[in-house]
């Protein structure tokens, strides 16, 4: 399923280390602190644990939305003059 992880962490080696998270597990980069691409159940539970785990008593939010294939379809992006990052044919 495809999802969006956003993050909003203070501290910036556990950002860079949620990052990280992020790309170990396929996500795309799509600004600073989001990231997108796609993640089945259990990786999704799973990259969560790993990242609530990591920032243990840290000061942060993560928010991770599946997005069923309907939605992906009908999302609006514009993209102009950066780095293409988003899969536009992911289902």
């Amino acid at each position: 399923m495809n999802c969006l992880l956003i993050y909003d962490i203070p501290d910036d080696n556990l950002r860079a280390k949620i990052a990280d998270f992020c790309l170990d597990y396929g996500l795309d980069r799509v600004q600073y602190s989001a990231f997108m691409g796609r993640l089945g159940t259990n990786h999704q539970e799973e990259l969560m644990l790993k990242i609530q785990a990591k920032i243990g008593k840290g000061a942060g939010r993560v928010d991770l939305f599946p997005i069923c294939k309907q939605d992906w379809r009908s999302r609006h992006s514009f993209n102009q003059g950066m780095d293409k990052t988003i899969l536009d044919e992911a289902c």
